[in-house]
């Protein structure tokens, strides 16, 4: 659980912060703030960071090494870092703009980004582009087509679940290329039940609130052929979220908790499929030492289903970004690069089990080297990974979905509450000029 905590791709820390950012759209730092130049002891400008990171030892004990290497590697800035538990980070920016006090550098979650750059908050990115280029899509936060955050990692999800489990009921393992239909799906998870072996079949971490719920979720929706928002413009969300392939969607969603294939409320643990509950469990990279430390080489990683029109997995975690009136974007675009040495990316994957963001890196560690049960996950995220909506309407979309889907396992009318989350996205993107 404590990989859980630190790798959800965009934690589940309640959207009211990066709402309240929407809303503001201008602000920035001024002289004196945060985001100002001031002069150490040592005659180094100083220059501050916030992070999300505190309580997460692991991440934020890395986080502090690339900026000790940095500030011993060159003269002329010195970083230092802020820490905020990650349930109060968002509430700390949005205070931190409306004082207008936000520090130079800081990290954001990779869908909240573009709301954040619609505020004016951020300002776009110098990384040269041989040092981006190489990195997987997902952990570049692009807006308008401007860069305006860079990410060490990324996250993926797939199918854990045992060899053996699947050899007994004489079912097919999908492969990366070839990953289970609908048919497939639906009725491994029937003959599973049927067993009798196991709670529910399938987990779905239905604990896990927030965030999770579009990140996990909404690529089940995409693969039936629905979206959250129609990519075209981001201008409505009528027709694909209660359009005929969003119903079909919700109803065989909602179909797996009234059939008792997948439990509507589970644990904050995630842990069914470890301790034996569950047959399989919908999950990410960050889920597989467990897995490994209970089944061994039974465990398997299986891909995202074919639902209708192609498999999807989310992508986009948490990224460095710099603030929109810091006055040392030198020393930002600085640290992001010299942050995005190999050995470097190497070491948070090797010790989140988050995705290695280059292959370079990949090839450095161990954990996901090719061949590693963990490198399935690279291929998914190579393969089928779709980042949310980049829309500053995201964060209320996101928490509309959320809603939308609790009532829809809940056992709520599909299209009836589809519709009703249209309406809503719909009057939120009326009321802010489609975020133009």
């Amino acid at each position: 659980m404590s990989i859980l905590a630190r790798s959800l791709p965009a934690a589940a820390l309640g959207v009211a912060g990066a709402l309240a950012l929407a809303a503001c759209g201008g602000g920035g730092t001024s002289a004196g703030s945060a985001g100002s130049a001031a002069a150490t002891s040592g005659g180094k400008t100083k220059v501050t960071m916030w992070t999300h990171n505190a309580g997460n030892e692991v991440e934020l004990k890395l986080v502090q090494q690339i900026t000790d290497d940095y500030n011993a590697s060159q003269d002329k800035y010195e970083i230092t870092v802020q820490a905020f538990p990650q349930a109060s980070y968002n509430d700390a920016v949005v205070s931190a703009a409306a004082s207008k006090n936000l520090p130079c550098l800081l990290d954001v979650d990779a869908p909240i980004m573009p709301s954040w750059a619609y505020a004016k908050y951020l300002q776009p990115l110098t990384v040269d582009a041989k040092l981006t280029d190489p990195l997987l899509p997902g952990v570049k936060g692009i807006y308008g087509d401007k860069l305006y955050s860079v990410g060490f990692y990324d996250a993926a999800l797939g199918i854990l679940a045992r060899k053996s489990v699947l050899e007994d009921n004489d079912l097919r393992i999908p492969t990366v290329d070839q990953p289970w239909t609908l048919a497939e799906l639906d009725a491994a998870l029937t003959k599973i039940k049927s067993s009798g072996k196991y709670d529910y079949p399938l987990s779905l971490a239905t604990g896990w609130l927030g965030e999770w719920y579009p990140y996990a979720y909404s690529p089940l929706l995409q693969s039936f052929g629905g979206d959250l928002i129609n990519r075209t413009d981001f201008s409505t969300a009528e027709g694909v979220l209660n359009g005929p392939q969003a119903v079909k969607w919700g109803e065989w969603f909602q179909g797996l908790f009234k059939n008792k294939l997948a439990n509507p409320k589970e644990s904050v643990d995630g842990m069914d499929f470890v301790q034996g509950k569950a047959a399989m469990q919908w999950a990410g990279s960050w889920s597989v030492g467990d897995a490994v430390k209970k089944y061994g080489d039974d465990t398997v990683i299986l891909p995202p289903p074919n639902l209708g029109k192609q498999p999807y997995i989310g992508a986009g975690s948490w990224q460095w970004g710099m603030s929109a009136t810091c006055q040392t974007p030198e020393a930002v675009n600085g640290w992001i690069s010299f942050g995005l040495q190999d050995k470097y990316l190497s070491a948070f994957s090797e010790q989140l089990g988050n995705l290695p963001a280059s292959a370079a890196a990949q090839a450095l560690g161990k954990k996901f080297k090719e061949g590693t049960k963990e490198s399935t996950y690279i291929e998914l995220a190579r393969k089928y990974a779709l980042i949310r909506p980049p829309t500053p309407a995201y964060p209320f979309i996101a928490k509309t979905f959320e809603k939308a889907a609790q009532d829809i396992i809940a056992g709520a009318n599909v299209q009836d509450t589809l519709n009703a989350a249209v309406d809503a996205i719909d009057k939120n993107l009326a009321e802010n000029n489609n975020y133009q």
